[in-house]
This record gives structure tokens, sequence and C-alpha cells, in this order.
């Protein structure tokens, strides 16, 4: 793959929302409020649902993740579903009020013929007036233009964490990988949907360089994924410390004041997050979350669960 010509330039520096992080909370929320409102009605949430269509058998050895082939996590590898599976759920996801629909498959990059069976399912899923994400590893320009092709409208690929951090936790592949897949998707006129992981054993200077990065992108994310570690067995990460909640707000709020016009999703994590929670970060800018009991394979909130608390905090699904 070429050389990514992405520059990121200090828009937001590491010690710009290092600063953020460090303020007072109420004035930290204050200005989260106030960036949130200038651009979304703070009533409404973004709602995604992910579903594993290829689960396990990766070959990265991303230290937070259960489908990786080394560790030993009860995971088992399956093939690619079959299209027709697929828009099965991508319907029951949308009678549950999802607007959009994400694809997940455990590859460190898609075979040509996956990539065409990929492109059925988004074609399909399109046709049911959904928008479409996929995420399948690692993508070149050529990968890029077929997806676009196909309707895709947002493409996933975490940065994960700080570029300082990274080698702690992922290996086989770098963090100019990653960036790489972002040129080339961005180049194809697909949105970008990209966040990060806290609570992998980073510190706030960490945080702060994963939100910098992300924010100082040529254009930054259309959507933004913020995931609590979800500590699984069998991983390097599986005793890791869990962040505290306020410390995870503080995050969610610095990507809002810093990305005011992005999604910032509530995700993974969050089925152990307490409603008081989860309503604070709300207040602090998040208003994207992923509905539905799994997310690829570790449990999520459920949906009566997220209806009810939807209805003490007074929010409506925003539809696509």
């Amino acid at each position: 793959m070429p050389e990514s010509h992405i520059e990121i330039r200090p828009r937001w520096t590491r010690a710009d929302v290092a600063a953020l992080l460090e303020l007072p909370f109420p004035e930290l929320m204050f200005r989260a409020m106030s960036a949130h409102r200038e651009h979304f009605d703070p009533t409404k949430v973004q709602i995604s649902t992910l579903l594993s269509i290829k689960t396990g058998g990766c070959p990265e050895d991303c230290g937070y993740c259960p489908q990786a082939a080394d560790y030993e996590t009860g995971t088992k590898a399956s093939k690619l579903m079959a299209v027709e599976t697929v828009l099965a759920e991508a319907r029951a996801a949308k009678e549950k009020g999802a607007g959009r629909f994400c694809m997940g498959a455990a590859w460190r990059s898609p075979k040509e013929h996956d990539l065409d069976t990929v492109c059925q399912m988004i074609e399909g899923v399109k046709a049911l007036g959904m928008e479409t994400c996929v995420t399948l590893g690692m993508l070149d320009p050529f990968q890029s233009r077929k997806l676009k092709d196909a309707g895709l409208d947002y493409y996933n690929h975490n940065l994960d964490t700080s570029p300082e951090y990274y080698g702690k936790v992922i290996t086989t592949r770098t963090y100019q990988d990653r960036l790489d897949t972002l040129d080339a998707v961005r180049d194809a006129g697909i949105n970008i949907c990209c966040g990060g992981i806290v609570g992998m054993g980073e510190d706030e200077s960490d945080r702060a360089g994963l939100i910098a990065t992300l924010a100082s992108l040529p254009t930054p994310p259309e959507s933004v994924p913020i995931n609590a570690l979800v500590a699984v067995e069998g991983t390097p990460l599986a005793k890791a410390e869990k962040i505290d909640p306020i410390d995870f707000v503080r995050v969610v709020a610095a990507a809002r004041i810093t990305m005011p016009g992005s999604y910032v999703r509530l995700s993974a994590g969050r089925e152990k997050m307490t409603d008081e929670a989860q309503a604070l970060c709300f207040l602090a800018g998040a208003n994207s979350i992923f509905h539905g009991e799994k997310l690829l394979t570790t449990k999520n909130a459920t949906v009566p669960h997220d209806e009810a608390l939807f209805s003490k905090l007074g929010l409506q699904p925003a539809h696509a």
C-alpha cells in the first residue's frame, strides 16, 4: 500500500485536550453541552445495530479482542454469513428502531470474493432504507472504491488509542496502517467511523492523545465511537483495571468539544454502565448508541432497558 498522505495537523494538540480533561467537571460539562446544542438536538440519539458477519479466527493480536486466533477465549471461528441471513437481521434491527446497520468481519483485510459478498449485503441493507456501515480490517484504494460503488455510507476503523500507547496493545499492524486505511476510505468518498477504547491501561495523557489525533485529521470522523474496555478472559487485557465512570464521561465530553459536528457514540462497555453514568454521557454530548443485546461477541444493554432509559431521560431515536 502506498504511503498515506494524511497529515495530522495539531488543530487540537495533546496538551489542549489534556487541559480539557483536567477542567473542573461542571465547566467541562457546560462546554460539552454548549457544543452539542450548537450542532444537534440534545434529545435525539442516533441508533445503530452491529452484527458480526464473520466471527473469530483473526490473525491480528489486538490485546483486547476475543476474536484473535491466538487467544483462548471460547470464541469459535465461523464462515462469512449468507447474504439473506444478514438481511433478515437488518430487517429485525430496523423494526426495533435502528437507523444504521453495521456489519463487522474478523479479518486483517478482506479477500476479493468475500468483498463481493459484503457488497451484496450493503446493497440489500440500503434497499431497506437504512444507513450502512462495515468494518472489515485494512483496505486499499481499490477495495474502498468498490465499497463506495455498492453504496456504503460509513467505514469503521478505530485508532484504538494514542500513537504512543498503541504498540503496547497491538503489534501486528501499525498506527500508520490504520491511517492508510482511513486515507483510502476518505478518498473514496465514504464517511468515516473512527474512535477508540479507554480502560486498556493507558493514562490520561494517552486519552488526550487519542482525541487530539482524531480531532486533527484533515476531516474529523463523522462518527466517533468511544468504547470502554470489555475485559475478556483469555485476552492480554483480561485483568485491566476498569476505568472510573467520571473519567469515561470526561473523554466523551472532550470528544464532543473537539469534534462538535460528529456523532459521538457510546459503544462497547455500556452493558456494565449504570443509568446514571449513561445519563452523564448523554449530557456530555454522546448522541449515538448501539442497539441490541450483542456487540460482535460481547454483551450489550438490552433493548427493553434502553427503551426504559430513553423514556426516563426524555430521549428519542434520531432517524436517518
